[in-house]
């Protein structure tokens, strides 16, 4: 399979054929950078991990030269980051028994340059080869840039899908930033707390972020127990950890839905929601 930038990989942890392997994947995540999948994905990794019938694959969009980094990693130059950044997002889908791995190795500005439709165009190759049951990206009230370009344009890719090549579930994860603002009703709460071990381990895999400066190792397990807790005030915890999501799927099979109407009308019902309780009860203490 070619793709736009040179190079671009495809990695097949227990080396079956690449066509093989995509044709295997049930559940595909598709990120910004190296380790956004192991985070808002570990819904999907976890479900197949162990699975005869269901395989997990990533595709990350991003080369990771711009990432942050410090301690020992410091003196990295963009093309060393990069590089180390692809050796770990490969030993994270060796790790997660992953059924394939696409790098698209775009730089974060060619991601945002939506326009070219040169990372779309790579999408629905990946997505025609895979016809995945269940995608996983980000979610489109992100407040990442890049995330956010990464989200836009896979839901234009899905939508180039003829209806029968269509996932049957869509989600929009929560990254950069978190989604518990939701209606209850509306956002996906995904169970994440089996193999806390393996969550653990995948994002320790990044060490280069973990040790260069930023813990996602503990940021993320705090917000998957967080999100447990606090989804419910007046029942016990039905799962140790979630992860929200929101449902695309309406924006996948139906083309014509106005992608900033949907979003926006999550928002607005935050909105009112907030508001009747400021009626309800600050304005009858005046």
């Amino acid at each position: 399979m070619r793709f736009h930038k040179p190079d671009a990989s495809v990695f097949v942890p227990d080396g079956l054929a690449a066509e093989d392997a995509f044709r295997r994947v049930t559940h595909l995540a598709i990120g910004a950078h190296q380790d956004d999948c192991e985070i808002m994905a570990f819904h999907g990794i976890q479900k197949c991990f162990a699975s005869e019938d269901l395989w997990f694959g990533a595709v990350t969009c991003t080369n990771g030269s711009g990432s942050p980094r410090a301690g020992e990693y410091a003196s990295f130059s963009d093309e060393a980051m990069a590089a180390l950044r692809r050796r770990e997002q490969e030993k994270a889908a060796v790790l997660g028994n992953y059924g394939a791995l696409v790098q698209l190795n775009y730089a974060s500005a060619e991601v945002k340059d939506v326009g070219t439709g040169r990372l779309r165009a790579d999408l629905v190759k990946v997505l025609q080869a895979v016809r995945p049951e269940v995608v996983y990206t980000h979610n489109p009230a992100d407040k990442h840039d890049t995330h956010l370009a990464v989200a836009f344009t896979a839901i234009a890719a899905l939508r180039e899908l003829a209806p029968e090549e269509r996932p049957t579930t869509v989600y929009g994860c929560e990254v950069w930033r978190g989604l518990d603002w939701m209606d209850d009703a509306d956002k996906v709460p995904l169970d994440v707390g089996r193999r806390e071990n393996l969550s653990m381990g995948l994002i320790g895999v990044y060490d280069s972020q973990v040790e260069g400066g930023k813990r996602y190792d503990l940021a993320t397990a705090g917000r998957r127990r967080a999100n447990a807790v606090y989804f419910q005030s007046h029942q016990v915890d039905e799962a140790e950890q979630l992860w929200f999501a929101m449902d695309l799927t309406p924006l996948v099979r139906d083309a014509s839905l106005d992608v900033g109407r949907f979003v926006l009308a999550h928002i607005d019902k935050f909105r009112k929601s907030v508001e009747e309780k400021i009626r309800r009860y600050w304005v009858r203490t005046r």
